[in-house]
């Protein structure tokens, strides 16, 4: 067995004890393995296993939870999506990256699947903190920080409220779609909309550029058809006013159950009056991640779109 199946098997069996004995819910008896696990109650150890195996596994687990559970805000950003973003965060910080660390945020956290794939592609090089509005998405998120030892600060709350987070170098986020409920927190937004409830994806922006330092970066999963929906033309009107479009990046069809569930990578800056606009938009799709050759070519053509988008005044 790989490492990260034998820590699966191992948080798994348990969890699934624990249903068994106690009527609990899975999800909620897999937070309890691993904060059991977390108080010393279990004596377990994988030689040779790394904060991703540990990291995929919990994964694992709680992909298999959501799959009994019927909320449908359980849901989980894949690894693959993950391990993009965090090659794009990479690109756009290489040169701070080398010199300092890098603060991130995701302000919509969920079970943190994909703050820690960025926070253990870029190792020991960011500072971090999320925020989720769910107690037991949250808590199964300080779970898996703790357990892979990734130092992360969460702040349970609605995060289109006024924050506790400081101005970061970057937000990741895997936006919530749909329409936000409390119209009057939405009326302190450019985004809100004029008739009727706002996109919460809009908002979600909106409230990533109000934590980003100038200059800073926000790495967002949109749905593919963003900028052809309702209320799209106020998007952009806002966009072109706060940030620069760096890249939109088309991910592969086959990565998505169904054409609505599509997705696509958009990456802004915030304006500085240190920098200037970038020369050139990446336009780009992320060819089928199988084709080892064309995804080399890919992120060959991404490092070579960095090196001539020189943005210092």
């Amino acid at each position: 067995m790989e490492k990260f199946e034998q820590i699966f098997k191992y948080i798994n069996d348990n969890a699934e004890n624990i249903v068994g004995q106690q009527e609990q819910d899975y999800l909620e008896a897999l937070l309890q393995t691993l904060e059991d696990t977390l108080d010393g109650k279990f004596e377990w150890q994988v030689q040779g296993a790394t904060k991703e195996d540990m990291r995929k596994a919990i994964q694992i687990a709680i992909l298999k939870g959501m799959r009994k559970s019927a909320q449908p805000n359980h849901q989980m950003t894949p690894d693959t999506l993950g391990l993009i973003v965090s090659h794009f965060v990479e690109q756009c910080f290489d040169q701070e990256l080398s010199e300092r660390t890098i603060s991130i945020v995701d302000p919509a956290l969920g079970t943190g699947n994909l703050l820690f794939t960025v926070m253990n592609a870029l190792e020991g090089k960011v500072t971090a903190s999320g925020v989720e509005v769910d107690d037991l998405l949250i808590r199964l998120a300080a779970a898996t920080g703790d357990l892979i030892q990734q130092p992360v600060t969460l702040f349970r709350q609605d995060a289109l409220e006024k924050l506790l987070v400081d101005p970061v170098d970057a937000v990741v986020c895997d936006l919530p779609v749909g329409f936000y409920p409390n119209e009057e927190v939405a009326l302190d937004y450019e985004l809100c909309a004029a008739e009727g409830m706002s996109y919460a994806h809009h908002l979600f922006i909106e409230q990533s550029l109000n934590y980003t330092k100038e200059g800073g970066f926000g790495f967002f999963l949109i749905p593919a058809n963003l900028f052809e929906l309702d209320q799209a033309k106020q998007l952009h009107q806002y966009i072109k006013g706060h940030a620069w479009i760096q890249a939109v990046i088309q991910l592969p069809e086959n990565l998505f159950s169904s054409k609505t569930h599509e997705k696509s990578i958009l990456i802004l800056q915030k304006q500085s009056e240190q920098l200037k606009a970038p020369r050139e938009v990446l336009l780009a799709k992320v060819p089928n991640m199988s084709n080892r050759d064309a995804l080399a070519m890919f992120f060959e053509k991404v490092s070579m779109w960095k090196e001539s988008n020189n943005q210092k005044r």
